[in-house]
């Protein structure tokens, strides 16, 4: 079940860049492939021919291998990338905050390069995170909530240490949903009370999705090569087919989540958003790694890999079996069924056997369980982290709600805060009902592994959702239809989700979901559909009126 689907039924900050200003920032040098519709009516002032424009870490490796770029002057176009497109222009606001120390870290990855040190695909490139990812530098983690306004953590999560040593520059943080869409059951996705809205780069009336609103949105627009989201419950999928790019919800284990603003234990992990499926692949090997911090990880001794653009095959697509749901084949956006029956021919094209398979009807008792499971695991979870925070005005959960509540006029002008009520209005773990809850969610686990058993399955393909809605701040966000995000979170299980096609100009995402620790032939499968399809477009940033549709 969509996170979103269960909460209806149960200030920019930091924008320093220190001494530079746009002045500083390198010339454009260099052309890049056309926008495409950039020229469509209503569309705002846009630099399409933005030198890094649609770059992916290959090709800025090669630069900077030639001496053509250097990491230094990569940073510097993004820098002003963001200052042109994300905050004047058509004001995307992705971007909640800048690393004040991104050109001396990649003046020192340029050093490294210079004296043939080279730490691996993502030495000197730039990389945005999620806000709910601590990052033991200057910039802050507040989860986009006013009431960690001011945290700066004691030290990296995991996944932000990997991502430095294999020599990424950390450009900065992302706005996303405000405590990751787990605040309200009436909220507007991309809205923080930190952050404000962020915009869909595709039609900009439009919703980015969230939770990771603000690194789907970013990653689009050409702001970052690619960045890093969380997902609980579709929080990377989601937004990643709503701004046309690709995103993976690893299996829960194979990603820390030390130091991550939590929701669930049993469903939270972070997760690579890109482009490309290889540059997506790329990163997800980077992240990778046991954590002792983060037991869970244990479970990825010898099923992780370094290295997942090895199981990249353009032809990867001949004799494999993929299991739709046939929910989608029926109802929904017309203009959405026929980018699902012209993927399936693609598939069948391109050697694959697909049948019917009915999962989602499955899925009854895990759906009704999973709200409970959720708020009890977040009290726990949020608890635990605010412990560890010492420069915070807030202890813990019920320390969150009262400076909301203390706040309002700032904190919650739009939608209130009954999600995070209820979940402190739950007990222990050791709650009869959490722990029945729980036995019910992790049924999924079986049910989709009978499926890909049963019917000798190489993976399961979907709809990942509807077209983006319109931005609703007053009433909140409404569903489009669709929604593929539920099984594989619910499960744990690896999930991905790659450019589809566009109804009028809104992206749409197919998605392959697989049994624990089966990136490898995933992978391998939305590769061959992404070299098959190419259906990633770039964004026009068009500025239309409500509801958001093109002249």
């Amino acid at each position: 079940m969509n996170r979103r689907n269960f909460l209806r039924s149960s200030s920019l900050t930091g924008m320093s860049l220190s001494a530079l200003t746009v002045e500083s920032f390198l010339s454009p040098s260099g052309k890049a492939a056309s926008a495409g519709k950039a020229a469509a009516a209503g569309s705002r002032t846009v630099d399409h021919d933005f030198p890094l424009q649609e770059a992916t870490i290959d090709e800025l490796q090669q630069k900077m291998a030639s001496g053509e770029y250097s990491s230094v002057s990569i940073t510097k176009m993004y820098l002003r990338r963001i200052e042109a497109i994300d905050k004047k222009g058509p004001a995307l606001n992705a971007v909640i905050e800048l690393n004040p120390d991104a050109l001396t870290i990649a003046a020192a990855l340029d050093a490294e390069r210079k004296a043939d040190k080279i730490r691996g695909p993502l030495h000197g490139i730039p990389v945005l995170i999620k806000d709910n990812i601590n990052s033991g530098d200057k910039m802050m983690t507040t989860a986009g909530s006013l009431a960690l306004e001011g945290h700066i953590a004691a030290k990296d999560a995991f996944i932000v240490g990997q991502l430095r040593a294999a020599g990424a520059v950390l450009l900065g943080k992302t706005n996303l949903s405000e405590w990751a869409n787990f605040r309200s059951s009436r909220s507007t996705s991309g809205w923080s009370s930190r952050g404000g809205q962020t915009k869909n780069p595709y039609l900009l009336a439009r919703n980015p999705s969230g939770s990771s609103a603000g690194s789907g949105s970013a990653v689009s627009a050409n702001l970052c090569v690619v960045a890093i989201g969380t997902e609980t419950n579709g929080s990377v999928v989601s937004p990643s087919s709503i701004n046309g790019i690709v995103g993976i919800k690893p299996t829960v284990g194979l990603l820390s989540r030390s130091g991550i603003i939590p929701i669930s234990k049993t469903q939270d992990t972070a997760g690579p958003m890109a482009r490309t499926v290889k540059d997506a692949a790329i990163l997800l090997g980077a992240l990778a790694g046991i954590d002792p911090d983060d037991t869970v990880t244990q479970e990825s001794q010898g099923k992780a890999k370094q290295d997942y653009t090895s199981f990249l095959d353009p032809n990867g697509l001949k004799g494999k079996k993929i299991g739709v749901e046939k929910s989608f084949l029926t109802g929904g956006h017309e203009g959405v069924l026929a980018l699902f029956q012209e993927a399936l021919a693609l598939l069948k094209a391109q050697g694959a056997t697909v049948v019917e398979i009915d999962l989602q009807k499955q899925l009854t008792d895990a759906n009704a369980a999973e709200g409970a499971v959720l708020q009890y695991e977040f009290k726990d979870g949020l608890n635990r982290y605010l412990a560890t925070v010492t420069d915070a005005k807030v202890k813990t959960l019920a320390d969150v709600i009262a400076f909301n509540r203390q706040n309002s006029n700032r904190a919650m002008p739009w939608f209130k805060q009954e999600t995070l009520e209820r979940s402190e209005a739950r007990s222990g773990l050791d709650s009869p009902e959490y722990i029945d809850s729980l036995k019910k969610l992790l049924t999924t686990r079986q049910i989709i592994d009978d499926v890909i058993r049963q019917n000798q399955l190489d993976a399961i393909g979907g709809i990942t959702n509807g077209i983006a809605c319109c931005i609703d701040l007053v009433c909140g966000d409404y569903r489009t239809g669709f929604g593929f995000s539920g099984p594989a979170a619910m499960a744990g299980y690896p999930h991905i989700t790659v450019p589809m096609g566009a109804v009028m100009d809104l992206p749409v995402g197919i998605s392959f979901v697989g049994s624990a620790y089966t990136e490898p032939a995933l992978l391998t499968i939305a590769y061959a559909y992404e070299q098959a399809s190419k259906k990633r477009m770039v964004p026009a940033f068009i500025d239309a009126p409500a509801p958001g549709l093109p002249a």
